[in-house]
């Protein structure tokens, strides 16, 4: 298991959060997602033989955010 810290700028609410995990969420290999609204901080816990870093930066700009790593 693998994991993966992401900064994403733009998250302003719950729903902001909520918007993140559900477009993590149903990604092949991911196990967990944890967000931190006040950091910005996205935690992903993935199986890395099913799931590549590019795959979750590309869900969270196409929901609207900015993935500043």
């Amino acid at each position: 298991m693998e994991t993966l810290t992401l900064n994403v700028k733009g998250m302003t609410c719950m729903g902001c959060v909520n918007s993140v995990k559900r477009v993590l969420a149903p990604i092949a290999g991911v196990a967990n997602v944890e967000v931190v609204l006040e950091t910005g901080k996205v935690d992903i816990g993935y199986d890395a033989s099913q799931a590549k870093a590019d795959q979750f930066r590309e869900a969270i700009r196409n929901a609207g955010y900015e993935v500043l790593n």
